[in-house]
């Protein structure tokens, strides 16, 4: 079921990125199979059948399935980050979609160091203004993004949103379509150490719209994966 469900979601985001309005550039769409609540098995079956990138939302979860995946393939954190857990999650991820605080970047920047790596980064915006969730509003994000640039220890790939949790995911598509406006002026900011190259948008239930709005990677696990088991 996982290979099937994997297969389908692989053909709508294609099918997403031909449905792109004309501005939207034609990038590839990064998959992340989120395997937050789901067993090693489910991974490596995923992992199987083709997936080249996982997402895990708590650190403690993330670490005990490292230990055992025994699978090549990119971790990506795609949960809010503590800053008492930075240690872990500059030994393990790839890329870090979920920096939401100047204070959490220099962290990051600190553990980094420790270790003598560059760890990949995205800001998370929060466009919507959500009190329930973390991010970055959009008028502070030049000065936080010219902070974060200047991080030695951090290489800033680019920007991460959750939309608010609509009853019909065609409500997200100007949330959406701003969050892109947003990343292509972020882009033309030209900042000297950065590589802006990711927008990171779009979950199971919005995952279309936000491919066809200019995602780039989208984060999908209860379509692969089935219900979380809790």
């Amino acid at each position: 079921m996982i290979k099937e469900n994997l297969k389908k979601v692989q053909q709508i985001i294609k099918e997403g990125i031909g449905r792109r309005r004309p501005s939207v550039c034609q990038d590839n769409v990064k998959l992340i199979a989120v395997t937050k609540n789901h067993d090693v098995e489910a991974m490596r079956e995923a992992i199987d059948a083709g997936a080249a990138c996982i997402g895990e939302n708590r650190i403690q979860e993330a670490v005990a399935k490292y230990d055992c995946l025994d699978r090549s393939v990119e971790w990506h954190l795609i949960g809010h980050l503590q800053t008492n857990k930075v240690k872990h999650a500059v030994e393990i991820f790839d890329l870090i979609h979920s920096v939401d605080s100047l204070k959490l970047a220099v962290e990051l920047d600190k553990a980094a160091r420790k270790i003598g790596k560059v760890q990949d980064v995205l800001l998370q915006v929060n466009l919507a203004k959500e009190e329930s969730k973390s991010g970055i509003y959009r008028e502070e994000l030049p000065e936080i993004l010219l902070a974060v640039a200047a991080l030695e220890n951090l290489q800033l790939c680019g920007l991460m949103c959750i939309a608010p949790n609509y009853g019909d995911s065609e409500q997200a598509r100007p949330l959406f379509r701003e969050m892109y406006q947003l990343f292509q002026e972020v882009r033309q900011m030209n900042l000297q150490t950065a590589d802006i190259r990711f927008l990171s948008m779009g979950m199971s239930h919005d995952y279309k719209v936000a491919v066809e709005e200019g995602a780039n990677i989208v984060r999908v696990g209860t379509a692969i994966f089935g219900q979380r088991q809790y």
